[in-house]
């Protein structure tokens, strides 16, 4: 870790925790990428399999902490930035960068997914435009830029309103599923689904009004990393385990928070634990948000007492969140294409959306976390040098990278 990296951390240590946590989670995060790129059989979740071996499954559930967490901090960093800018500076800083991301998803981020810009023949030669994690942080962020100007407090309430209840909705709103595309588009705010037009296929990976309860309780909570560091800690500790503690007593209930529901299981406590932890993350449930928000708030609490390399890689990943996340889908998709044509397909076949990839394809649980660990290294040098760039230099337009 260079020096200029290591004095920003010293200058701020209320985001070192920050940056940490969100490093970790990235991380975790391409693990799910490399599998759904590379793995044989090309399961979107793995979890919804009843006979899924546990190895698999908890290389799905444990990707599970990495939206929540990096949607609830990059609510908190913009809640942080409010002792800097004035609400209007904020305001117009957030509605900015909430349309940059959401035209990188478009553009830049359903490219890499398919390789192809120009329409699938899977879709009829429409061309595949996801809505995933930068659509969700990027609308979410232009209804903060205005929400915002009401106050953290406000923002606050709005959140957890939000968080606590939209699953009241789930027994009215339209069911669907991604590739859906018979509802109104305002389904997409709250279930997955599809709009389809001439050119274009958009599916909706991301539900809106969740997620943008999430950045708004982000937003609202950041006042708890101004803290002093022993308070600070022991609030981010106990708001952890009571959100541990809801999640176990609603999930044991079963009567409110999550669609999915579960059941004892006769074949073992790991057959029970399964469906237990197997709550619905589109949209994320109350169950779901507690699941994992709980556990990060513990993690965050311990942060600062970590030390060494370890920590200050995650803390050097985590201050470059955006240069990774592009980089990452797309070197993900090149070693797909690479394994491709190692096992006989053709160039053509890998050039596709991978649930669209050829019969056969792929490789054992094993070699995806070869090749997660694989994409890690490679793009090491890359996110290091942004990071270095990032602390040497106070561009505007490093904002938005």
């Amino acid at each position: 870790m260079s020096s200029s990296i290591t004095s920003a951390s010293e200058r701020s240590y209320r985001l070192t925790s920050i940056d940490m946590l969100r490093g970790l989670v990235i991380l975790i995060m391409a693990l799910d990428h490399v599998r759904d790129f590379t793995m044989v059989g090309g399961v979107q979740d793995p979890m919804a399999d009843p006979n899924v071996s546990p190895w698999l499954y908890f290389t799905r559930w444990i990707t599970h902490f990495c939206a929540p967490v990096f949607i609830l901090l990059a609510g908190t960093s913009a809640g942080l930035m409010a002792g800097r800018k004035s609400p209007r500076e904020l305001g117009g800083f957030l509605f900015t960068r909430g349309l940059w991301l959401i035209f990188i998803e478009l553009v830049v981020m359903s490219t890499s997914l398919t390789f192809s810009p120009f329409g699938l023949p899977q879709f009829n030669g429409q061309t595949m435009i996801a809505l995933q994690t930068l659509w969700a942080i990027g609308a979410s962020m232009v209804i903060l830029s205005a929400a915002q100007l009401l106050g953290a407090h406000a923002c606050l309430w709005i959140g957890l309103a939000i968080v606590l209840g939209h699953n009241l909705l789930d027994p009215y709103w339209p069911a669907s599923t991604m590739f859906t595309a018979t509802h109104p588009w305002w389904v997409g705010l709250h279930a997955q689904m599809a709009v389809s037009t001439d050119h274009f296929l958009f599916l909706v990976v991301y539900p809106l009004l969740p997620w943008s309860g999430v950045m708004l309780l982000g937003f609202g909570a950041a006042g708890v990393f101004r803290l002093p560091p022993a308070e600070r800690d022991r609030k981010l500790l106990w708001t952890g385990l009571g959100m541990v503690a809801a999640f176990i007593v609603l999930r044991l209930l079963d009567v409110y928070g999550d669609p999915q529901h579960w059941k004892a299981s006769p074949d073992g406590a790991l057959a029970t634990l399964m469906p237990f932890l197997n709550t619905s993350k589109y949209p994320p449930s109350l169950h779901f948000l507690l699941m994992t928000l709980g556990p990060a708030a513990i993690l965050c609490a311990y942060a600062d007492r970590w030390h060494g390399w370890l920590k200050d890689t995650l803390v050097m990943f985590g201050r470059v969140p955006f240069a990774f996340y592009v980089a990452h889908f797309y070197l993900a998709h090149l070693l797909a294409v690479a394994i491709g044509l190692a096992q006989g397909f053709k160039l053509e076949e890998m050039w596709t959306f991978f649930a669209f990839f050829p019969q056969g394809f792929g490789v054992q649980l094993g070699g995806v976390y070869i090749g997660w660990i694989a994409v890690i290294v490679i793009l090491y040098p890359f996110c290091r040098w942004i990071a270095n760039v990032k602390a040497r230099r106070k561009d505007w337009w490093l904002s938005y990278l």
